[in-house]
Order: structure tokens, then sequence, then C-alpha cells
């Protein structure tokens, strides 16, 4: 009896010490698809949490981007996956969430730094539960070379009118590209065009919703008008536009040969890398309009829903939520902007100027990107076509939109009324 009771002991004490083992106790690995600021989370955001709770050990454990979604779920089937997931935007995020691998995080203090919009990228249709922490956006605009403007003698414009008169001025004098943007690619035509200035038509958020909800249509005057506004770009953009591809648009801005680039937030890093004295300018609406800017939610972090560190693992997603995370990773990343409603001091003095413009216009995000880009054909997809055709000529504004509302009809319900 005794000889059998210390065998049971034994074993008790070996499984005690496996389980232990597993379960990582205050040791917590993050599974992130960014391994491009690897760098940055190991030297600056993981000491930042770990001088204030030296007790939990972060590990950054980082996939090529290419990989991650296919990777990420392997291993969370198996078991095998990280504490915290960083999360996509979204349906994929989402789809991880109704399988049961990520866990809900309505109960962590700091969600109540975050509006509805800045969660809609990782709460449930029905708004009952969030899954993810927002961690950061990307603003869309303008930037444009500063000494090209001083030698012009050109100011940012306010009204979409302005900036008409502004780039035929710049057409006008011949040395230089008014608008740097190309088709080849396609995206580039619908993200940094029709979405960049299409807020200001469809009343952001309003639209999006309506759209959504089936009570505003493709065919709607917002959204033609916003396409006749993107045609009227297509005289600036100068020659070869419909061949340039996007590292073609970033060299030829980059090399000062462009005046004004239509952009994301995230280019500013590249132009800081080649030196480009520039400025930024936000998405002119018609005159006497409200401003509205796509402020798109881009990246979270959630909890594996079968952790076994889940309290260190929501210490470090509240922490976060903290306004020192949000100003750790607005530096350290510029034009990548968080979405928590802390104060952000940022050094860089035009991704400052990017997330300025939350407090003077509203925010929206991009339109195809919540429940209506499921079904086939793909409305993200099909944006890029119709906004490059546009652009290019072969496509009226009202073909475009005629193009995408058919589309939608022949698999999303509350557009087939």
């Amino acid at each position: 009896m005794l000889k059998t009771a210390l065998k049971s002991m034994l074993l008790a004490a070996v499984a005690s010490v496996a389980l232990a083992g597993s379960a990582s106790a205050g040791k917590i690995t993050i599974e992130s698809w960014r391994n491009d600021d690897a760098t940055i989370w190991k030297e600056k955001i993981i000491p930042a949490f770990q001088a204030k709770h030296p007790d939990i050990t972060v590990e950054f454990n980082p996939t090529a981007p290419a990989e991650y979604n296919a990777a990420l779920n392997a291993r969370l089937e198996g078991g095998t996956a990280g504490d915290i997931i960083t999360c996509r935007p979204f349906d994929a995020s989402l789809d991880l969430f109704n399988k049961g691998h990520l866990a809900s995080l309505n109960d962590l203090p700091s969600m109540a730094s975050f509006s509805d919009v800045a969660k809609s990228a990782w709460t449930t249709d029905d708004g009952k539960t969030t899954f993810c922490v927002p961690m950061a956006s990307v603003i869309h605009g303008f930037i444009y070379n500063k000494d090209i403007f001083k030698e012009l003698g050109l100011e940012p414009p306010k009204t979409e009118e302005e900036f008409l008169a502004l780039l035929e001025k710049i057409k006008a004098n011949g040395t230089y590209t008014p608008l740097v943007l190309g088709t080849n690619d396609q995206w580039e035509a619908a993200t940094m065009g029709f979405q960049n200035i299409g807020p200001n038509y469809w009343k952001g958020e309003e639209g999006r919703k309506a759209l959504i909800d089936g009570s505003q249509k493709f065919t709607d005057a917002p959204y033609i008008d916003t396409f006749k506004a993107l045609a009227k770009w297509a005289p600036y953009l100068g020659d070869g536009y419909k061949a340039q591809k996007y590292p073609d648009s970033q060299n030829l801005f980059g090399l000062g040969r462009g005046a004004v680039y239509a952009a994301g937030s995230w280019d500013i890093s590249t132009f800081r890398g080649q030196n480009v004295n520039m400025g930024a300018f936000k998405a002119p609406p018609p005159a006497g309009s409200e401003c509205y800017i796509s402020d798109h939610t881009d990246i979270g972090i959630g909890m594996n829903a079968k952790t076994a560190n889940a309290a260190d693992a929501k210490v470090f997603l509240d922490w976060v939520g903290s306004e020192e995370f949000a100003n750790i990773f607005a530096n350290a990343l510029p034009g990548f902007f968080p979405l928590s409603s802390a104060k952000v001091t940022i050094s860089d003095d035009v991704a400052q100027s990017f997330v300025s413009w939350r407090g003077e216009c509203k925010s929206t995000i991009r339109n195809s990107y919540q429940i209506l880009s499921r079904g086939t054909p793909n409305l993200e997809n099909e944006l890029w076509n119709v906004s490059a055709q546009v652009l290019n000529g072969t496509m009226t504004p009202e073909a475009a939109g005629a193009q995408l509302e058919d589309g939608l009809k022949k698999w999303y319900a509350p557009h087939q009324k």
C-alpha cells in the first residue's frame, strides 16, 4: 500500500510539473504577421511592458505575412498557438472567433477607451462581443512635396474645387506630375482614390451602414458622384499612369518628380527614407460640405481562447489599450495610429498632420470591408477593377456603380429588394 501511495504521489508530482511547464506561468507568447517590426516589439514595446510587470515574460513570435493565416490556423487547430494572437481586420478574425479560437474581451477595462467604429473590425455582426483589442489604423489623404509647392507658390487645398485648380496650375507649369497614382495594380485606384475621397460624398459611417442595411445602393448619387470626382483626376496623373505600378508611384514621388501623392499614411516611412520634404492635407470635400476621413482599422490583438495563461495575457492586452502603449506604438511606426481615446503625442510632423484630422472631421472605415466582401463577386476586388477603369476612361461612373450593385445583388439579400 505504501509503495502504491508513493508511486501515486510521484506520478501526481510529475504531472504537476508537466502541467506547469505547458502552462508556462508568467510567460506569454505573441503570434503576429508583422515580422518587419519585430525589433520594435523586442526593443521598445515588450521592455516597456515588463518594466511595469517584471513577473510576466513576453515572447514575440512572428510569421511571414503571406504564411501567417495558414500557419496560425494550423497551430490553433493543433493546440500549439501562442497565448496572444495578432488580429487581421474583419472576416479573418471573426472566423477565428466563430471557431472558438479567440476569446471574448468584453470584460477588459481598457475596452472603454475605444469607440464602436474602432472596435468594428473585431466585433461580432450583432455588436455584442469584441474579441481583439484595436491596436492601430491607417488614414487616407494626400502627401505633397513642400519644395515644389514653394517653387510654384501653391497652398494645400481646402475644398475639392481648390484641389482641381491646384492640379491644373501644376499641370500648366509642365515640370512635375501633378498627382501621383497608377492604375496598373488597380488596388491603389480604389484604396487611395475611391475610398480616400468617397466618405465626403456618402457621409462616412452613415453611408457605409446604409450600404450594409440595403437602404443605399451603389447606383445612388453619393457613389456615382464619387466616381465622377475620381474621373476628374485622369488629366493630372501624368504620362504612362495606366502602366504605373505601386512601387513606380512611390519612386516617382520619392524622387521629387511628382507634386501630390494620393496616399495611405503607411507611405510616410517610405518617403522619410527618401528624405522627401513633405506635408499632408486631407481629402478636400466639395465646397460647403462637412469633411470625413477614411481612418481604417488595420491591426488588433486578441487572446487564444485555449491559453493556459489567460490572466497574464489579459494584463498584457489591457496594457495595449493604455496611453503608454499608444504613444510608443505611434512613434515607433509613424503612419500607424492608435485607435484608443488616449492622448498621443506624435513626433513625426506628417504623421501628426494625418492624426489631427480626427479632431476636424468625422471618421469612417472603408465601406467594402465589413460584411459586403463575403460573397461572390467580392466587392473589394470589384472596387479595384471599376475604380481603375473609371480613371482609365474605359468605364463611366454610372456603369461602375451599376457593376458594383449588380455584383452585390447576386449574393447579398439586403440588396435584392
